[in-house]
């Protein structure tokens, strides 16, 4: 199982909806807001969530500041993103850390989210997790909305990576941290920069060609980014070009840490985006091809 300092959702609590990136789909936002009642889960949308400034949910500090009321609120027991796109690290500058560590509660969000990810977990120790959106819901797996439900209600315990592929082989125990590659290579250089010292690292990413993934992977690397990781999964590279390629720039990077290395978790932009536990402890059995948490 995960942590114990993580807070498990029951049906009949309240999911609050907060946009720190990009402007939604309403077509969308309500279907997948209709997915989440039908887990047995409240919603509660904040006025003015449906804001928009040039691609954004609204400017920088209304987008931090709807995230901090969410969790400020006492009736509100989970919090999940409307959507990706881009401009949630745009809000890092604008949180009140110090506030949200007194007032944890579960995060839910993938893609650009792995910004706010990232830094909840390291500033506040709230259990984050690595999940579907609002919007992405709409049109989700049943497998992806029952990972989701499991997640949040604390059933996660093991994913067989039933597909995988050994990169580097081996195993590793650490906390499970990362996200999307792009966003996290955004922050590199920043005084958000993720520590994934003496942690499993996880990544995806869409719509990128290998030789931007080799150039973001090979960015973090030279500036110390990837020291001290115990393990690597990846998840899905949609949209990427050539998988092959992709592992192979993937295993060249990380060859000389000498860490087990697994691809293929169904994690992402991909078909099924099963809803990863970031800041649980878990092990990676490259050669067994699953992650368990403990």
């Amino acid at each position: 199982m995960v942590e114990e300092k993580r807070e498990k959702l029951k049906p009949g609590d309240t999911i609050g909806v907060c946009a720190p990136s990009g402007s939604f789909d309403c077509e969308l936002f309500e279907q997948g807001l209709g997915v989440i009642r039908d887990m047995g889960f409240q919603v509660h949308v904040p006025r003015d969530l449906g804001r928009r400034k040039r691609y954004l949910a609204g400017n920088d500090r209304h987008r931090a500041g709807m995230l901090e009321a969410l969790f400020l609120d006492e009736n509100i027991h989970g919090i999940i993103c409307a959507r990706g796109g881009f401009g949630a690290m745009r809000t890092l500058p604008y949180i009140d850390y110090g506030l949200v560590k007194k007032n944890t509660k579960p995060f839910v969000g993938f893609s650009d989210a792995s910004a706010l990810l990232s830094v909840l977990e390291e500033r506040c120790s709230c259990a984050v997790f690595h999940g579907p959106v609002v919007t992405s819901l709409a049109r989700a797996s049943r497998r992806t909305a029952d990972s989701l439900f499991d997640a949040l209600t604390g059933c996660v315990e093991a994913f067989p990576v039933k597909s995988g592929r050994v990169l580097l082989p081996g195993r590793a125990a650490g906390i499970v941290s990362g996200g999307n590659l792009a966003t996290l290579c955004h922050l590199t250089g920043t005084a958000f920069q993720p520590d994934f010292n003496k942690k499993i690292l996880f990544l995806e990413d869409v719509g990128e060609v290998p030789y931007k993934i080799d150039r973001m992977l090979s960015h973090m690397k030279m500036a110390g980014v990837f020291s001290g990781v115990k393990g690597v999964v990846a998840g899905s590279f949609e949209g990427c070009g050539s998988r092959g390629m992709i592992d192979e720039i993937i295993s060249e990077v990380f060859d000389d840490l000498e860490v087990p290395v697994l691809a293929g978790l169904d994690a992402g932009h991909g078909e099924h985006n099963l809803c990863l536990p970031l800041g649980g402890r878990a092990e990676l059995n490259a050669d067994d091809h699953s992650l368990r948490f403990f």
